[in-house]
């Protein structure tokens, strides 16, 4: 088959032969409903990079979706592998394509499709610089039943890390301010939940961009919330915030979201988790129009995690039994939120139980490895039914299988405020290098990194300040084992170095 893939007569194009392995950056979407748009379509993948081309099969009920880079393509499909996305109750399959690029003509469908494509990259393009501000202004209409600060947490962070958050009832109407990390994130949010509802048929999300540069949070309760303050009070639960430009708001500069016409829902009687406890701001990036399955029959959810309340141990299968570690589980996963404790199965040493502080951490953790290669095998990750990870009775050694890392240094989450809290990104090829001494220099770094047999493609130290670099190694999964090997490395004179994943690249 050719590795081009032809939308010059798309009633006689085949599709892909089921199930290709190889990574393309081509993606084969399967199953998808009748009255598909291409904005439902291409909103599946710019969570994780920009989109560059479409073809749409209608007839066969598929699409091709080309992504920027395979990087984001195997991002894309690893995710999905671990939740399969539901649109109007139908569950969609996602795929690498055979083909390795797309070629599409001028056909009327083609043309659309092309439409539909400059809109919605154009406004996810540089969204630092596109989107008017990183606070989003979020109007409840039609509220029959109680919508919470939790619930609205829940659904944004989907699209990005949520800093602050703020609900309050204006002119009858339950609102919320909310904050996010970077414009691009309040984009994404805008474009797939403006005119959805959270529960089916009701509490319509109307949201525009605020004039607000960024929220001021003076208490941590039911009322606000600033993820990056852990330690405020919790207050009186009165309203925090007396702005007075909290009634003005830019209109949205788009119309409707691509789900406008669907309900996406979940029974009133599903309780959420509180998020009160947890440190870190985000649950899981990247889940477009909250297309979570849900295990409730019939109910398809908006931005919903898929760990059920108070699961903070996870079970982590198909490792290389000869390379695994506990060390190499707790730096790896250490960067998603921090690890309690790690257990190695001792008569099946290709699984492992992993403990984070949290239920929403061990959220982040699955939704971001789930997929990736390590030691040369891709992880599976699912929720654990333990509630802990057990020590090994007092007498009884299990040859070192078990750790607990609940007192280490290494935690990245335990400082409240730190901007790890803002700087959590999904395993890339180019790893961020901080707390660099000044004596070290970029040979240096280039052939520590080279030394475990991984090539360094490319290092460039931030112009302003030589504690911090990037560093591009070969692939995703020499990176994953730079990380592991090399954080916290001793570069003398007292420091050590920090290593995390990038969202840049050189």
């Amino acid at each position: 088959m050719s590795t081009t893939a032809n939308g010059n007569d798309s009633k006689k194009f085949k599709g892909d032969i089921r199930g290709p392995g190889v990574p393309s950056r081509v993606i084969h979407i399967r199953k998808l409903p009748t009255d598909i748009s291409e904005a439902e379509v291409i909103s599946l993948g710019l969570p994780f990079g920009d989109v560059t081309n479409l073809l749409m099969l209608k007839a066969k009920n598929q699409a091709f979706l080309e992504m920027n880079s395979e990087e984001a393509a195997q991002n894309m499909v690893g995710y999905y592998s671990t939740l399969v996305p539901i649109i109007r109750h139908h569950p969609v399959y996602i795929q690498f394509s055979n083909h390795k690029e797309l070629k599409t003509d001028n056909s009327p469908n083609q043309e659309r499709a092309q439409a539909a494509l400059r809109a919605l990259t154009s406004s996810h393009v540089d969204g630092v610089v596109v989107a008017p501000s990183t606070v989003l202004r979020v109007v409840v209409e039609n509220l029959i039943y109680p919508v919470t600060l939790d619930a609205l947490c829940q659904i944004f962070s989907k699209f990005g890390t949520v800093l602050r958050i703020i609900v309050f009832t204006k002119n009858s109407q339950f609102q919320a301010l909310l904050q996010y990390a970077e414009g691009a994130s309040a984009q994404s949010a805008k474009l797939s939940l403006d005119g959805q509802n959270i529960y089916n048929g009701c509490c319509t999300l109307r949201i525009s961009f605020s004039k607000l540069t960024s929220l001021n949070v003076k208490y941590n309760n039911e009322k606000s919330r600033d993820f990056t303050r852990p330690d405020l009070p919790s207050g009186d639960s009165q309203p925090t915030m007396e702005h007075p430009g909290m009634s003005a708001f830019t209109p949205g500069i788009i119309s409707a979201g691509p789900y406008g016409g669907a309900a996406h829902g979940f029974p009133p009687a599903f309780t959420l988790q509180p998020t009160m406890s947890s440190h870190y701001p985000g649950l899981v990036p990247g889940m477009p129009g909250g297309l979570a399955a849900l295990s409730l029959p019939g109910a398809s959810r908006l931005g919903f995690p898929h760990i059920s309340a108070g699961v903070s141990v996870l079970l982590v299968s198909n490792l290389n039994p000869e390379r695994v570690t506990p060390h190499c589980l707790f730096i790896l996963f250490g960067v998603y939120g921090d690890v309690m404790r790690v257990k190695i199965l001792f008569n099946k040493k290709e699984n492992a139980l992993v403990q984070m502080s949290d239920c929403t951490q061990a959220q982040l953790a699955m939704s971001h490895l789930s997929g990736q290669q390590l030691h040369g095998k891709p992880l599976r990750i699912t929720p654990s039914k333990h509630t802990s990870v057990q020590l090994p009775r007092e007498g009884h050694e299990d040859q070192g299988l078990t750790k607990d890392y609940s007192n280490s240094p290494l935690h990245r989450f335990k400082k409240p405020g730190s901007k790890n809290y803002s700087n959590i990104f999904p395993p890339s090829a180019t790893l961020h290098l901080s707390n660099i001494p000044p004596s070290v220099v970029e040979d240096d770094l280039k052939m520590l990194f080279s030394t475990s047999g991984a090539m360094v493609k490319a290092f460039k130290f931030f112009q302003k300040d030589h504690k911090m670099a990037l560093i591009q190694m070969g692939s995703v999964e020499e990176a994953i084992e730079s990380l592991i090997e090399f954080h916290n490395h001793d570069l003398g004179e007292n420091h050590h170095l920090r290593v995390s994943f990038s969202k840049s690249s050189i």
